[in-house]
């Protein structure tokens, strides 16, 4: 019988591999910006990983790879990760556009340790990521696994709450709590919205309890932990964008909790 958890990211792979083109020509990421030398990392993010100049940085998750070689540019000796083949092809095609020289790898994240032997100085992942996971532990403990002694983690990642609710924000929907595969029929993405026909995608919602005790079950000392009432993506339904160029649900104002994010240290 074949294994679940294997149809499952089998599924999300193909699903990621049709958004790869949409997402290269999107509004949303801005790719032509970038190739012109802008950054496509946040103020978040910049202000807790300040200093990256000569380190060894991690970015599970990586897409094709912007905020990975946005990094490198900042000066860090970069390695992205990401479950889609046509994602890690086009992340090697704009590094090679922009002259940079940041290594990708092609893996389901929990299959990393069979790619990949170093260590490094940061693992960074960010903006809708975990969700694809089912079993934090496995994650925490690659982290772990791959930083070196005193190394840091840093996630920036939209809040168990947003999860909870249909697709329009209005009605809770899903389990705060990690308690089964959310399927889901999708058309086109945050990026695209109405770029592909409807597609199967699988997903896993996760508490901050959970998030937490798996990153100290592994060896992890929380530095920091924030949270925000606004995102820096128009990427939700019924959003409105504010003076500062956030993103806040529109019906809920500064009520509404849409993002954390979470520093740790290895011991």
């Amino acid at each position: 019988m074949e294994n679940p958890e294997h149809t499952y990211f089998e599924t999300n792979r193909k699903l990621w591999n049709s958004r790869v083109q949409d997402h290269l020509s999107s509004e949303f990421y801005g790719v032509n910006d970038f190739r012109k030398g802008k950054t496509s990392l946040n103020k978040i993010e910049l202000d807790q990983l300040a200093d990256v100049n000569g380190k060894s940085l991690l970015h599970l998750q990586c897409h094709f790879g912007m905020d990975t070689l946005s990094w490198e540019r900042l000066g860090a000796n970069v390695t992205g990760v990401d479950l889609s083949d046509e994602a890690i092809l086009a992340a090697e095609k704009l590094r090679d556009e922009v002259g940079l020289k940041g290594k990708f790898v092609c893996c389901n994240v929990y299959d990393l340790d069979k790619y990949l032997q170093e260590k490094f100085d940061i693992v960074f992942t960010s903006y809708g990521t975990i969700g694809w996971l089912p079993d934090l532990d496995r994650w925490a403990k690659l982290i772990s696994n791959f930083l070196k002694p005193g190394g840091i983690f840093f996630m920036a990642e939209f809040h168990p709450v947003i999860w909870m609710f249909d697709e329009k924000i209005e009605h809770v929907k899903y389990y705060y709590f990690n308690r089964e595969v959310i399927t889901s029929e999708v058309t086109g993405s945050y990026a695209a919205r109405y770029a592909q026909p409807q597609k199967t995608e699988y997903g896993w919602n996760h508490s901050f309890g959970e998030v937490i005790s798996a990153l100290l079950k592994y060896g992890m000392e929380i530095t920091h932990f924030e949270e925000y009432p606004f995102s820096p993506y128009n990427c939700f339904e019924g959003l409105v964008q504010g003076e500062d160029g956030m993103w806040r649900v529109e019906k809920y104002g500064e009520k509404f909790p849409m993002m954390y994010s979470i520093k740790a240290r290895k011991g």
